[in-house]
């Protein structure tokens, strides 16, 4: 598979952002999903996208709508864009 194609696969996340923000450590979002903490990081550095399962879960855990976790397009970079007065 190109690289083109592979990019066009990946799933981007804000698994990191939202555990940051809540103070979550990978182990406790782990245990919490039922998988290993190592997957959380894998899924982190996008080396691994999710089951949809786990997508859902992910986003359960942290109370927002699948699509604030996961995207096909990267989100943009935090302070990039236009602010609000």
């Amino acid at each position: 598979m190109s690289e083109e194609a592979q990019g066009r696969e990946q799933v981007h996340n804000r698994i990191a952002m939202l555990r940051a923000e809540r103070g979550v450590s990978r182990r406790r979002l782990a245990e919490a999903l039922g998988v290993h903490y190592q997957t959380i990081g894998y899924l982190e550095r996008g080396e691994y996208s999710p089951s949809l399962f786990v997508a859902l879960r992910i986003a359960e855990y942290f109370d927002v709508p699948v699509e604030v976790v996961f995207s096909l397009t990267e989100f943009p970079r935090l302070g990039a864009g236009e602010r609000s007065a």
